[in-house]
């Protein structure tokens, strides 16, 4: 449990920051698509006998590298979903190869409260230490780039390089979020609270700082729940995501209705 909390608090801190830059980017499919696609690493780093979390970040990154590098020629929604079946097709390969991993699965795609060990707390703390750096450098042209790319060239900032880069931190955040809340579910982390928060103010520091909050409060309310009912944590961060979101959407429509009213 002490490694929950740890975990879970760096996990929905760091989350909390890329989901919000994930939701201004119109990022979500490749959200969804590289933590998804990391659950083949997991399986392969298990078959060679190596730390899950070291495959997590190896096919994470694999797949941001992909989408990013074909982005460039196709569609990025093509990108994503060709890097997506891709990992996914590896991933049965390496199932269907090994008889050992299959007790893990159903943690991997769902979530585990227990799901970090205490080895794996250091790396998973030097990754988030890595992630939080990158977006510290990338702040200020990540930020220009996600309100409006034509002025981020103005400003003579490189786009496609920031695009792959972004991609890079999402895959490291994504392979830290894939053992505590689940392959499956981890992009409801990603996309709710960041989301509820865009709709609660229209200032992007603001935004932010509420992203963070809220993807905290999310995933503290989702392990306490899990430990006392026995069940996933996907779960509970899943529904509770969708609630954030869905109270912030009825308090924005509120809000809008009365600004009609008294303009009118």
């Amino acid at each position: 449990m002490t490694n929950a909390w740890i975990s879970g608090t760096v996990i929905a801190t760091l989350v909390g920051v890329v989901g919000f830059f994930v939701v201004m980017r119109a990022s979500s499919f490749a959200a969804h698509a590289i933590p998804n696609g990391a659950f083949a690493g997991a399986a392969g780093a298990n078959l060679v006998g190596i730390n899950p979390l070291f495959g997590l970040v190896i096919f994470a990154l694999g797949a941001a590298l992909g989408i990013g590098y074909s982005s460039r020629r196709t569609r990025s929604d093509v990108a994503t979903a060709l890097a997506l079946v891709m990992m996914l097709a590896l991933g049965a390969a390496f199932l269907a190869t090994s008889n050992e991993y299959e007790p893990a699965i159903n943690a991997l795609l769902f979530g585990e409260i227990l799901g970090v060990s205490s080895s794996e707390i250091v790396p998973v703390m030097v990754l988030a230490v890595v992630c939080a750096l990158g977006l510290a450098v990338l702040y200020r042209p990540l930020l220009m780039s996600s309100i409006s790319s034509e002025l981020a060239v103005a400003q003579g900032v490189n786009v496609a390089l920031i695009d792959v880069l972004f991609l890079v931190v999402l895959a490291l955040s994504s392979a830290l979020a894939v053992p505590v809340v689940g392959a499956l579910l981890t992009f409801s982390l990603t996309i709710g609270p960041p989301a509820a928060a865009r709709l609660l103010t229209n200032r992007p520091h603001r935004a932010l700082a509420c992203s963070m909050l809220l993807s905290l409060l999310t995933l503290w309310a989702a392990i306490a729940s899990s430990y006392w009912s026995n069940l996933p944590i996907g779960f509970f961060v899943g529904t509770f995501s969708a609630l954030v979101y869905l109270l912030a959407r009825t308090w924005d429509t509120t809000r809008n209705r009365r600004l009609a009213r008294t303009v009118a």
